[in-house]
């Protein structure tokens, strides 16, 4: 890890470390920037609407799917 001297806004500083029951400022640092780019990301998944890049059977992907017995075996008997 990388040490850096940062100035940072404390009345942020705190509300993040509420919010995420977060017991040091480097965890609240680093988890607000965890969140940040979580974000970013969910945005990204927008730019492949209608893209139709999946190729998949949704419909036949939900049926349950029959689990194999388990087969009992008598020892000794």
């Amino acid at each position: 890890m990388k040490r850096k001297n940062l100035i940072i806004d404390e009345i942020l500083l705190k509300k993040v470390i509420q919010l995420f029951g977060i017991n040091n400022y480097s965890q609240a640092v680093n988890k607000s920037m965890e969140e940040v780019i979580k974000i970013y990301k969910m945005r990204e998944i927008i730019n492949y609407h209608g893209q139709n890049i999946w190729d998949g059977n949704l419909s036949q992907m939900r049926e349950d799917k029959k689990k194999p017995e388990k087969k009992t075996s008598k020892k000794g008997k």
